[in-house]
């Protein structure tokens, strides 16, 4: 027989899943909530609220969210649809798409970025390597 001791289960959007250091997942992550990967994930990463790849992170698959912090490894598809933070000490080489983008002196990005809304918005660009002069 148990108790109810008033304590409520956090909403699904409220919960942070955290892949931990020495933790290797091989397959696809889904969560309505936050994710923290300070471990490597060999798959895609879907999250309703935040991706966080820690320092030591590692993710070889593509990361969809509405706002994102790398701070480790990634190689694929980042898109984040509100936000995305690229920290010094990152390595991500694949394809950016974001809202608005945040890159620290330091990080590596190899790869396409799209800004803006979507691909079909007036703001949307691709990075392309500068050839000094425009070919249109």
């Amino acid at each position: 027989m148990s108790r109810d001791r008033g304590v409520k289960a956090s909403p699904p959007e409220q919960v942070i899943s955290i892949i931990g250091p020495g933790m290797k997942v091989v397959g696809d992550c889904d969560a309505d909530g936050a994710v923290r990967i300070e471990g490597t994930v060999q798959g895609n990463i879907r999250a309703g609220k935040a991706v966080v790849v820690g320092k030591d992170g590692v993710v070889d698959g593509d990361i969809f969210t509405q706002d994102a912090v790398i701070a480790g490894r990634v190689k694929g598809v980042v898109r984040a649809e509100s936000r995305l933070e690229i920290q010094a000490t990152s390595r991500l080489e694949g394809e950016v798409i974001a809202s608005r983008l945040q890159l620290e002196e330091g990080a590596m990005l190899n790869g396409t970025v799209q800004m803006g809304k979507g691909p079909d918005s007036p703001s949307a660009s691709s990075a392309t390597p500068s050839d000094g002069g425009s070919k249109r």
